[in-house]
């Protein structure tokens, strides 16, 4: 299998085992960098890029599970693997539908692991190729390649930064986003403290998009995380507000 030269992040309470991991992966062509505890990590992800997350769920203060979902609205695109001694079918449940892309019982085989990865990067990738033209939601249609928005088959006249906020959020519907990603995905990677940007933006969206602005049902604000697009025809999003507010709050 050939290397690629991927930036992980290691997040795990035991100092042995994430010095070892490491130091196997480093050995395999890879950046890594390492997290002892679930508030380290989510800093970590908020001020620096990685593509994947090796992340134990037996840590003290943010649990496992709240990490995962709190890394999963930071970066809806990572690749999460959780690493536990845990190996009940309930937990696997758990991680799988907190965000985690996959799930391996220690011990495991570094084989084994970085074959993980790869299938997850491919999904990724191929995820990533199969975007659709049109994106949908309530009485919202948006041409990504046309760059055209309609509401109840009227068109709307958004900037080339609303569209692209709006098709960013639609895409990742259900989900809520956090700040730094909006910021950094739509303005660039040295943006990320700017969060009156966003709320300029998200305020002008707002009065295009919904029927009544002051009581949105498309962009929800999710307390001092950041945004999610929610489809009123579909699911709330996911990930509860105080779950998600309580973990960055315990960093």
């Amino acid at each position: 299998m050939p290397l690629t030269d991927w930036s992980l992040l290691v997040v795990d309470d035991e100092p042995t085992f994430r010095r070892t991991l490491s130091k196997s992966l480093t050995a395999s062509g890879h950046r890594v960098e390492e997290a002892c505890s679930g508030g380290d990590a989510v800093d970590m992800l908020l001020h620096s890029a990685f593509q994947f997350v090796l992340l134990d769920l037996n840590m003290p203060g943010m649990g496992g599970m709240t990490t995962c979902r709190t890394i999963r609205s930071i970066n809806p695109h990572i690749g999460i693997i959780v690493l536990s001694v845990r190996d009940a079918e309930q937990d696997r449940v758990a991680a799988l539908e907190a965000g985690a892309d996959d799930y391996l019982t220690k011990p495991f085989g570094l084989r084994e692991l970085i074959a993980r990865l790869h299938a997850i990067h491919r999904r990724i990738q191929t995820g990533t190729e199969e975007e659709p033209e049109v994106l949908k939601a309530g009485d919202l249609r948006m041409d990504l390649h046309g760059h055209s928005v309609w509401r109840s088959g009227e068109p709307l006249h958004l900037t080339p930064k609303e569209f692209e906020l709006l098709a960013f959020l639609m895409k990742h519907q259900g989900r809520p986003v956090a700040h730094i990603t909006l910021l950094r995905t739509i303005w660039g990677p040295n943006y990320g403290n700017e969060s009156h940007y966003l709320r300029s933006y998200v305020k002008s969206l707002r009065k295009k998009i919904e029927v009544d602005p002051a009581k949105p049902e498309y962009i929800l604000t999710e307390p001092r995380i950041g945004y999610c697009f929610r489809n009123p025809a579909g699911a709330d999003c996911v990930a509860s507000q105080s779950e998600l507010s309580a973990a960055v709050l315990s960093k």
